[in-house]
């Protein structure tokens, strides 16, 4: 999600190198904050595609005793603390988003642990195909990290609506990441394949089942599934 600090970080992923072009198919699943990336990557775990999302890497590369967990609270401080002694990611959120450059510190420092741990799970991967949820990935100009961008769309009255509900968000914060994110209809330019998800689950999950067919095809095409 576009809205978590850490995804910030995430987006920015340098390209792979020429050896990642004997890997899976690699689809870019991306979207604007409350559009539904999460549901629908789920889905397609449950179809048995491995998903590689890089708001869960860096929230794993920040836990006590990490490496990133020690270059953050360096960089930002004990303020960004809970209780419990781990990452509040609402304080930090709200400290990256007021001044550009302390998220560009932020994406400094996570950028090089990210791109290892990707590559890492990419390199292990058998499947005909796997999907790369990048919550940034048109803003950070990032498509050829990808073989193909697949984006959930929705209506912003309802992506408002929807990020709004959840707890500890308020309007303001969800206005502030929507305008730190692309606009709809630039996400939609760079699309290969679209999921508008305006509906109910079951419509989002049936959606995703015919992408799954059509990725399946794609990858025995490029001679990495069985015919």
């Amino acid at each position: 999600m576009g809205s978590d600090p850490f995804s910030v970080a995430a987006a920015h992923l340098a390209p792979y190198d020429v050896a990642m072009a004997h890997f899976p198919l690699r689809i870019g699943l991306t979207g604007g904050i409350g559009s539904g990336k999460s549901t629908a990557a789920a889905h397609f775990a449950r179809l048995g595609v491995p998903v590689i999302d890089t708001d869960e890497i860096a929230r794993e590369l920040v836990e006590p005793g990490t490496e990133g967990f020690d270059a953050v609270l360096a960089a930002f401080g004990r303020g960004i603390l809970t209780v419990d002694g781990v990452i509040d990611r609402a304080a930090l959120r709200r400290l990256v988003f007021a001044e550009e450059a302390r998220r560009l510190h932020l994406e400094s420092l996570l950028h090089p642990l990210i791109r290892q741990e990707v590559r890492r799970r990419v390199n292990t991967t058998s499947s005909p195909y796997c999907i790369i949820a990048i919550p940034l990935l048109i803003e950070t100009g990032q498509a050829d990290l990808v073989d193909r961008v697949l984006v959930i769309d929705v209506p912003e009255d309802v992506q408002r609506q929807r990020a709004a509900a959840r707890p500890g968000w308020s309007v303001e914060d969800v206005d502030r990441v929507m305008r730190s994110q692309a606009g709809r209809e630039a996400r939609l330019r760079a699309a290969d394949e679209v999921i508008l998800n305006d509906a109910d689950v079951a419509a989002l999950q049936g959606e995703v089942e015919r992408l799954h067919a059509r990725y399946l095809e794609l990858a025995r095409k490029r001679g990495r599934a069985p015919a």
